[in-house]
């Protein structure tokens, strides 16, 4: 058996073995040498250990791993794997643990932390999916929804809609080969995810008997799920946005065989055991393990006494631990495809996250389907918290995933298009139409073309603010103000890095969403909700304000609220500031994400764009200028010449601090530019090959 690891200039590994199992060996090697730290740190998050070496500040995600079960659920997901995928991804298992101690040997973070580098078992890789996904589809939007109904009434449970989750999205494209310089399809567009040190995605190719493919790899998980280019086929996919995961208001109480909980048919047996969380600098955590009927209990307390009190508690109802699949067995097929007909059957076995797909081959296939399984059960699932012990909530059976006909373009932005039956909050329409309105610009889009497309900055969801702002009352306003609403008005719309216009107009929306957030109307969902730490970012009414915004200042539904002396107010106070002039940039810097953060902090750079442009930095208007999610990465696969095909990631190939790749990509990523993607290995430069013999 045989196994070469080759780099290009950027330091991207391309891998070729002689079997199947070997280059999943191989890839699991390199995650390991490359990435060791951080495919370490997502194996603990798994298992909920995080803050026996990253402190108590670590315990909020560690409880909520172990609460909802999401090691065990990976071992369930495990056991279900036909042999086959069973064994590849055993493989790549066995490929970390052999590149493990010398990718910790590099990784300052193992001493620092005193970590020692474990040793893996095959269920990981699925933890590690289930745990990266388990918060995508939002469903902690259901409690917010929830306390607005309590708080506000349940005519204002939408209020809120942004159309959208902050912590997920993506664009997506195709452009079909009649809009094409070569007359090939393109696919385009750049994953959303929180930015993080190492980066979240890994470019690799992958060279086999029967695969050849280049794309974009979730380090500590085998294969090319999400993006991959075969030389025949290219595929990409965006969050559909759909609701597949349920919340139910459990009653328990405790008897003298344990714990029980109401079901529609009565009380019935809830499973229960503890666990201890250490913590590293602080005393160990006793965690409640309980199970329904329905799911893991993730938020309220086990009842502490016998007899016939009881409590309430809230559980989860997720597809992968009802079912036991991921849809892993789509990972092979996919790496192996040579048309679009290859990946929609490979699709068709997806679970979990469920995505929007774009796919084409060289033979003029074209794809824009559905991949994934949400649950058919009652709207109030899809809406609320519902009680456990009443009938008419459980799950009946499985959505058929919708597809469409492709003409000369297709989009794919979180926003509602093929996906709508499945979901119930989707992304504004803003970039969608933006992608759309700027593909239809020509004729002749070639790959480096794209970038145009990627790094547009253009922010439509400015206008109902600045529509109130011109309508404010000159007269009455200070010559400050006057001289501010005179500038906004003259504003492009445009969220670039060195515009000051860009950076007033932030400043006024951020005054405005703090005034949102402290008018009488909203107060009541200021107060403590008493859920888990874990969901603020879902329950923290700034946040909700400043992503909903468009909704609130143009809703009837909020009577009492003054919005014209809001904005009013708010370009006073922006006004009255004065001081010197920033830009955008200089407030809008990236903040990435770091399990063991720089000590006394690192200066990240300015970038353009916010969350609903096309170039997606979000920031939170209200609470934070600072971008923490954005472009993850980057990519336009070229079905005429692979070669042709371009990428590139937030900061580098390599999670190695001090190494040379660790992040040269990232100058590019901020002019959205791009790297070339090679796959002549006569170009590489090789890093290392074994001849060795494995018994299976």
């Amino acid at each position: 058996m045989t196994t070469e690891v080759y780099r290009d200039a950027w330091g991207i590994p391309h891998l070729r073995a002689s079997s199947a199992l070997e280059l999943a060996r191989a890839q699991g090697r390199n995650a390991a040498t490359d990435r060791a730290w951080q495919i370490e740190v997502e194996r603990h998050r798994v298992r909920g250990t995080t803050a026996s070496f990253l402190g108590a500040e670590a315990v909020v995600w560690d409880r909520f791993a172990r609460q909802s079960r999401l090691e065990d659920t990976a071992r369930r997901c495990l056991a279900a794997l036909d042999a086959d995928t069973a064994a590849w991804v055993g493989a790549y298992v066995e490929g970390v643990n052999d590149g493990l101690a010398e990718g910790a040997g590099n990784a300052p973070e193992f001493a620092a932390t005193g970590l020692e580098p474990g040793r893996w078992e095959p269920w990981v890789p699925l933890g590690i999916w289930i745990a990266t996904h388990i918060l995508f589809a939002g469903f902690p939007t259901k409690l917010w929804r929830e306390e607005v109904a309590r708080r506000l009434g349940d005519d204002l449970i939408t209020l809120f809609a942004t159309d959208g989750p902050g912590t997920s999205g993506s664009n997506g494209w195709l452009v079909a080969g009649g809009r094409t310089e070569t007359g090939a399809p393109l696919i385009a567009g750049d994953p959303h995810r929180f930015i993080e040190d190492p980066g979240v995605y890994q470019q690799i190719h992958l060279v086999g008997p029967d695969v050849d493919v280049v794309g974009l790899a979730v380090p500590g998980v085998p294969g090319l799920a999400h993006f991959g280019h075969t030389g025949s086929v290219a595929w990409a996919i965006t969050n559909a946005m759909s609701d597949y995961q349920d919340l139910y208001r459990e009653r328990l109480r405790r008897t003298g065989d344990g714990i029980e909980a109401e079901g529609p048919d009565g009380w019935g047996p809830a499973s229960h055991h503890r666990e201890t969380i250490e913590v590293a600098g602080g005393d160990p955590v006793t965690v409640d393990v309980v199970e329904t009927g329905r799911g893991p209990v993730i938020a309220g307390d086990a009842p502490v006494s016998d007899g016939s009190g009881t409590s309430e508690a809230i559980s989860l109802r997720y597809p992968p631990r009802v079912t036991a699949a991921l849809g892993f067995e789509a990972i092979p097929a996919l790496l192996r495809a040579r048309t679009v007909g290859d990946v929609d059957r490979a699709l068709d076995q997806w679970a979990e996250p469920v995505n929007v797909v774009h796919a084409a081959d060289t033979e003029g296939g074209l794809l824009h389907r559905v991949a994934g399984r949400v649950p058919v059960r009652h709207e109030d699932n899809r809406l609320r918290v519902v009680p456990a012990w009443e009938h008419g909530h459980d799950w009946q059976g499985w959505h058929e995933t919708p597809r469409a006909e492709v003409g000369d373009i297709a989009v794919m932005a979180n926003a509602r298009g093929i996906a709508t039956p499945l979901g119930v909050e989707f992304a504004p329409p803003h970039r969608a139409d933006r992608i759309a309105a700027l593909l239809r610009e020509s004729k002749s889009w070639t790959a480096p073309g794209m970038a145009t497309v990627h790094t547009d900055t253009r922010l439509a969801s400015a206008a109902p603010l600045l529509e109130l702002v011109a309508a404010l009352d000159q007269d009455g306003l200070s010559p400050g103000a006057s001289e501010l609403r005179a500038r906004l008005l003259r504003w492009d719309r445009r969220m670039e890095a060195g515009s000051t216009d860009a950076a007033l107009f932030a400043a006024v929306r951020s005054a405005v969403v703090r005034r949102l957030a402290a008018h009488p109307e909203l107060e009541p969902l200021s107060r403590p909700f008493g859920y888990p730490e874990v969901f603020l970012p879902w329950l923290y009414l700034p946040a909700k304000i400043g992503y909903a915004l468009e909704t609130l200042l143009t809703t009837d539904r909020l009577p009492g609220i003054d919005r014209a002396a809001l904005v009013l107010d708010a370009v006073d106070e922006v006004a009255a500031a004065g001081g010197p002039e920033t830009t955008w940039g200089e407030r809008h810097r990236l903040a990435p994400w770091q399990a063991l953060p720089t000590p006394g902090g690192e200066e990240w750079p300015g970038l353009p764009g916010d969350h609903d442009c096309v170039l997606a930095t979000s920031s939170v208007p209200g609470v934070t200028d600072l971008s923490a999610r954005g472009p993850s990465a980057r990519y336009v696969w070229d079905l005429a010449r692979r070669e042709d095909s371009l990428w590139v990631v937030p900061l580098g190939a390599r999670g190695i601090p001090g190494d040379a790749h660790h992040r040269d990509q990232l100058p590019l990523w901020l002019r959205g530019e791009l790297v070339p993607v090679v796959t002549d290995f006569d170009l590489l430069t090789p890093e290392h090959r074994t001849e060795e013999r494995h018994d299976h």
